[in-house]
């Protein structure tokens, strides 16, 4: 029989997780779509800037690099910022990352809220590869610090709320990016400013809520902050048995040394863990998810959508992001890990060939471009349940202490290089002639994400770390043993390697 502690989700657990979600998944969100809508009156302050300045109209081409800039500074910045990520959670904590990050956020809203009033488009280009950086952190520590707070039947729910905030900061700056709310000549600085809100609210409210017990007992060595971490978590006293297992995980760390990200690459335990994390995340970022986003307007526009309307549509495209996550949430317990980033692979793979047959015989059949519209629609159901949210979830599961702040710095850097290379790389494909073909790409790598996570990666839901490392110790060609040797030994070409959790 189960523990009790593994039935509940207590108040501080709860509200732990909307704060940290809140204060800092949202921003990554809202900062993705954010300077979506107003782009036109934006672009128009560029123009009318430089004229004031130099007396003279700025090139096309002057304007486009601006832009460029603009919108590719964000995960640039997120790069940056995964790569911050190790030495901070590491020397700050979890949780004091969150906060330490803030800085990340609060500082430029306050730039571009006052870019327009400056009269400089420079502020508002640095500003997005700040707020880049905030979300580089954002997107890696706090599925870390939620998977160390939650128990283990709780883990996979609470990892995708990360993702949940991310899609309603999404579907709030396409709200407030109607043209009739602040998608406007005179609103815009004032939805980029609005960014600052959160970590606002994060700041004050997140240091009365626990450190991650993990961190303070594994990295910090102090077993009674964790202990009262974890009583206050749990909402009970009697938390003796998760306390044990934290200090085998303990011991396990004491004998491998924290990992550094060069150490991590060369370790043999880890060795498919690594690979599956950095297959997933390019699979996540380079499945066509932000083309997909990037090509709704033009595919609503065919459809015969007006044009006042799209900005509606784009809306509803965005709630439909929104509840399919929250469905994850709820589902992600019951069905694992595994089966929904298959399903979700596999429905992405269908939108992205029936969305390339429909955009070829737009022109030429009348009903098509609706089937696009639902080609598009589908697309954002399949990525909604598995692909978003389910690889951090995986990647807190696949790492013990030690190893977890370097994966999640390699993680991180992929997922942003992999995002920042589709945006840099997508709109040359679409104009060099591959036009809708694009999306075959994406079907391909789709599938081949697909086929990898059906080979590869297990189910980890209800594991604990350790448990999980065993379930890899046979593709790594070691042996996870626990508690019957007093060192691990090392490698032999007669034998796999043994690592010894004590």
């Amino acid at each position: 029989m189960e523990p009790r502690w593994l039935k509940r989700l207590t108040t501080v657990l709860a509200l732990s997780t909307l704060i940290s979600a809140f204060g800092s998944s949202f921003q990554y969100g809202y900062n993705v779509a954010v300077i979506n809508s107003p782009a036109p009156v934006m672009q128009q302050f560029y123009n009318t800037t430089y004229m004031e300045r130099y007396k003279t109209e700025m090139g096309q081409n002057l304007l486009t690099l601006l832009w460029s800039l603009s919108v590719s500074m964000y995960p640039l910045g997120g790069f940056f910022g995964s790569l911050m990520v190790a030495p901070l959670v590491n020397h700050l904590g979890r949780k004091g990352t969150l906060l330490f990050n803030n800085i990340f956020s609060i500082v430029p809203a306050v730039m571009m809220g006052a870019s327009e009033v400056a009269k400089s488009y420079e502020i508002i280009i640095v500003a997005r590869f700040i707020v880049g950086i905030c979300a580089g952190l954002s997107s890696n520590v706090v599925p870390m610090y939620l998977g160390e707070l939650s128990p283990k039947n709780l883990r996979g729910a609470l990892g995708i709320v990360p993702q949940l905030f991310i899609t309603v900061g999404i579907l709030s700056a396409q709200v407030l990016g109607i043209r009739n709310i602040l998608g406007n000549s005179a609103g815009w600085p004032l939805m980029l400013g609005l960014t600052g809100i959160p970590a606002l609210i994060e700041l004050l409210l997140l240091p009365f809520f626990p450190e991650s017990p993990r961190y303070m007992l594994i990295q910090k060595g102090d077993e009674k902050k964790a202990k009262k971490a974890l009583q206050r978590l749990r909402g009970w006293d009697d938390v003796d048995a998760e306390m044990t297992e934290m200090r085998l995980e303990d011991q396990s760390e004491r004998a491998e040394g924290r990992l550094t990200v060069f150490s991590l690459l060369a370790q043999r335990s880890l060795r498919w863990q690594l690979i599956s994390v950095v297959f997933m995340n390019m699979g996540q970022q380079l499945s066509g998810v932000n083309a997909i986003y990037y090509y709704a307007d033009s595919i609503y526009s065919s459809a015969g959508v007006n044009e006042n309307d799209v900005q509606f549509v784009t809306v509803g495209t965005g709630a439909v992001n929104v509840v399919m996550t929250v469905a994850a949430v709820f589902i992600v317990e019951k069905s694992g890990r595994r089966l929904l980033l298959l399903v979700g692979f596999g429905i992405c793979c269908a939108a992205c060939v029936l969305l390339t047959i429909a955009l070829s015989l737009q022109e030429s059949v009348s009903w098509m471009p609706y089937v696009s519209i639902m080609c598009v629609i589908i697309y954002v159901i399949g990525h909604a349940i598995g692909p978003s949210p389910i690889p951090n979830v995986v990647t807190t599961e696949m790492f013990r202490q030690s190893a977890r702040s370097a994966a999640f710095m390699v993680s991180g850097s992929v997922h942003w290089l992999s995002n920042f290379t589709v945006g840099l790389v997508f709109p040359f494909m679409e104009v060099r002639g591959l036009g809708p073909y694009s999306f075959i790409v994406f079907a391909v790598i789709c599938l081949l994400t697909l086929v990898y996570v059906w080979v590869v990666v297990p189910e980890t839901k209800k594991k604990t770390f350790l448990e999980v490392s065993q379930m890899f110790g046979k593709r790594n060609k070691v042996e996870i043993k626990l508690g019957d040797s007093d060192l691990p030994l090392k490698d032999s070409k007669e034998d796999p390697e043994k690592v010894t959790a004590f």
